[in-house]
């Protein structure tokens, strides 16, 4: 891996060590500069792993912006607005990294196999959040689970095909921290939730991002 990469996950780190302070202390303004440092150090160690050399890693690129856009929007607390102007731009972030995931090549037997286990856990999700959710939320919400259970079988469906398996880490990695955004909104506010889930999010998107310099791009697997 380039020092590009190195540099742009020092960044993610050092953003992610001050959010989580900030967080802690209620230091809101501190962490409009942290948060959005981790954000754009994981675009800078994409464009280390040499991101723009291939079709899969440059779409990936495209992922990890709209992921970026989620972590502005969601700074604010308690701004419906910004919430849902987040949860847009992550499930972006998620339909963006499937198409990836299926430009570099997916093997669809592993895709289809994945699904099932998939399915069932996000079905799980939604009765869990069932009785927490508002109903204007409803259908954002079932969207978004949707979006995430694609991701993470098209990334299996990847790794089968000749990705690395760091694909399914980095996609499983985001999926979970998603639970933990979702516990923190509707289930059980707390400061536990971004402790858990922060360093699960910025640390998936190091992975995936690192997954660009992985191999030629190979679409026979469609």
């Amino acid at each position: 891996m380039t020092t590009t990469y190195w540099v742009g996950a020092a960044m993610t780190a050092v953003g992610l060590l001050v959010t989580l302070v900030a967080d802690r202390g209620e230091r809101p303004m501190l962490e409009w500069v942290s948060k959005p440092l981790a954000a754009i150090g994981f675009l800078v160690a994409a464009i280390g792993a040499g991101c723009f050399a291939s079709q899969y890693g440059s779409v990936l690129f495209v992922g990890l912006v709209f992921c970026v856009g989620g972590d502005v929007l969601l700074i604010p607390r308690g701004s419906k607005g910004a919430f849902l102007g987040g949860l847009g731009s992550f499930l972006l972030g998620h339909v963006v990294f499937a198409v990836a995931f299926f430009v570099r090549g997916v093997e669809l037997q592993t895709f289809a196999l994945a699904a099932i286990p998939l399915i069932i856990f996000g079905v799980g999700v939604l009765r869990w959040l069932g009785p927490h959710v508002p109903d204007r939320m409803v259908l954002p919400v079932r969207a978004y689970i949707a979006a995430i259970l694609i991701m993470v079988a098209a990334a299996a469906g990847a790794s089968a095909f000749g990705g690395p398996k760091t694909i399914v880490i980095g996609a499983l990695a985001f999926m979970v921290s998603d639970l933990f955004v979702a516990r923190n909104r509707f289930v059980a506010p707390g400061f536990v939730n971004r402790i858990w889930g922060l360093p699960l999010y910025f640390g998936g998107q190091l992975i995936l991002a690192s997954t660009a310099v992985v191999g030629p791009v190979n679409t026979c697997g469609l």
